[in-house]
């Protein structure tokens, strides 16, 4: 495979504006989840497929069709996630102090416990595939094509860990923030390997709804719904 380096500059620096640009709409304007969304689906969404009309090496349709392999080890893994997760709260949450988040989702973008079981059915099903889309098709499996295995693995585990940071900001102490970065990380790259195997969004995106199953689980107990 032959690295076209002003195609992988060209994508990077694209991912990285849009990443910013949403970093800039969760950490300091803090609009409505509702605009967050629509914001997020326009740069996660439409502007990678706009982009891929100008770009023979970027392939939007392979990345959905659908393919059986992985799919069974996907759902195992997605259900492990799940109790790890879940089970990680239940064992720390005398530990340290999470009360925080609802708090800070509530005061940036609006989210309560009033309209929290349909942001956690968006989150699960819609905003998860969103983001498989970008960070594992987009910025990984397309990026694979022309900049190589090692960068595209490194760059896009990288850029799905710090995306977060900015929505994340005040939710944990530091020793907790760092442990939930180098998760992300993690997860980032073992998503990749998973994508990498089927050709599709598929299966890490089965693993990502679990654990986001597993995160709105723990935010209907940190808001009192269940």
């Amino acid at each position: 495979m032959k690295t076209n380096m002003k195609k992988t500059i060209l994508m990077i620096g694209l991912i990285v504006i849009f990443c910013g640009f949403m970093a800039v709409i969760d950490g300091v304007l803090k609009v409505d989840y509702a605009v967050k969304s629509i914001i997020k689906l326009a740069l996660f969404l439409i502007l990678p497929v706009i982009y891929s009309l100008f770009d023979k090496d970027i392939n939007i349709k392979e990345l959905f069709i659908p393919r059986k392999r992985g799919i069974k080890r996907s759902i195992i893994l997605g259900i492990s996630v799940y109790g790890i997760i879940l089970g990680g709260y239940l064992l720390l949450k005398h530990i340290f102090d999470f009360s925080a988040i609802t708090g800070a989702l509530t005061k940036n973008i609006g989210v309560s416990g009033e309209n929290f079981i349909f942001v956690s059915l968006y989150i699960s099903f819609v905003n998860s595939l969103l983001e498989e889309f970008f960070f594992r098709g987009f910025a990984f499996l397309n990026l694979k094509r022309i900049s190589g295995r090692r960068v595209a693995y490194l760059f896009s585990a990288t850029v799905f860990a710090v995306y977060h940071i900015a929505m994340m900001v005040g939710w944990f102490r530091p020793a907790v923030f760092l442990i939930v970065m180098v998760g992300l990380f993690a997860g980032g790259l073992i998503f990749n390997y998973l994508n990498e195997k089927s050709g599709t969004v598929y299966p890490s995106w089965l693993v990502h709804m679990f654990a986001n199953f597993a995160i709105n689980t723990i935010g209907f107990m940190l808001f009192g719904i269940i």
